[in-house]
């Protein structure tokens, strides 16, 4: 696998000093870092030069964060950390909706941020762009998950995935019709011990169904099992 380092990571806050904190910590890792103070700053960042990963205040001036990942949500599948003060699951939950891929809340230990950079890091190159051209497929009702193309389709047309969704739908498709609790999902594809996940998961889940299911109030294939974790049923 290409190597975790060399790798781009942009850093969106408009506390200077964190900003500052966040990159000496990641540059000494070996990774380039790009600074931005607010959410236009970021845009144009992205935009023009190669980012691998960003980290993400949610408070910032011009366009805040929660926009900003709605606006990058439309054309980049890049994994996302969104920062916060806040703690509440509500703020934790608005921000995954929106389109992160993980949540921190400061303040915050350097080498978890470390850690969770490097997993997601992982997770995004093993689903990037890999393009063999083979035949391995796995096929359920109307959705057919290609293994060598990491690309879930719908109908026969790709379904735009982040590299967390893909990951998840990797695990429902080759295990179709098994209720996998909400730690296991989270174990299996975030690589790290779970603690109080369920959030996390769930909006994740939600996120998938508005664009795979043709009724995502009323599922036909992503289904909870009320008590117990999700599936995906088989057809």
């Amino acid at each position: 696998m290409e190597s975790l380092l060399d790798k781009n990571i942009l850093v969106v806050d408009d506390d200077r000093e964190i900003v500052r904190a966040i990159a000496l910590n990641l540059e000494q890792e070996g990774y380039t870092v790009f600074k931005a103070y607010d959410g236009l700053e970021a845009l144009d960042i992205v935009t023009t030069r190669p980012v691998h990963l960003i980290i993400i205040d949610v408070m910032m001036p011009k366009l805040d964060g929660l926009s900003t990942i709605l606006r990058l949500r439309e054309s980049k599948n890049l994994p996302i950390i969104v920062l916060s003060a806040k703690s509440e699951d509500t703020d934790k939950v608005l921000g995954l909706s929106m389109g992160a891929d993980d949540y921190v809340t400061k303040p915050f230990n350097p080498m978890e941020l470390t850690a969770r950079v490097k997993s997601h890091l992982r997770r995004y190159m093993s689903l990037g762009d890999i393009h063999t051209g083979g035949g391995n497929v796995l096929v359920n009702g109307r959705f057919t998950y290609n293994l060598d193309e990491r690309v879930l389709y719908a109908d026969g047309e790709p379904v735009k995935l982040t590299a967390t969704e893909t990951k998840i739908m990797e695990l429902f498709m080759r295990n179709p019709g098994r209720i996998f609790p909400a730690e296991e999902i989270y174990s299996r594809v975030w690589n790290e011990d779970a603690y109080s996940t369920e959030n996390t998961v769930m909006v994740h889940i939600r996120r998938i169904r508005e664009k795979i299911e043709l009724n995502p109030s009323a599922p036909e294939y992503l289904k909870v099992v009320w008590g117990i974790g999700y599936k995906l049923e088989r057809k």
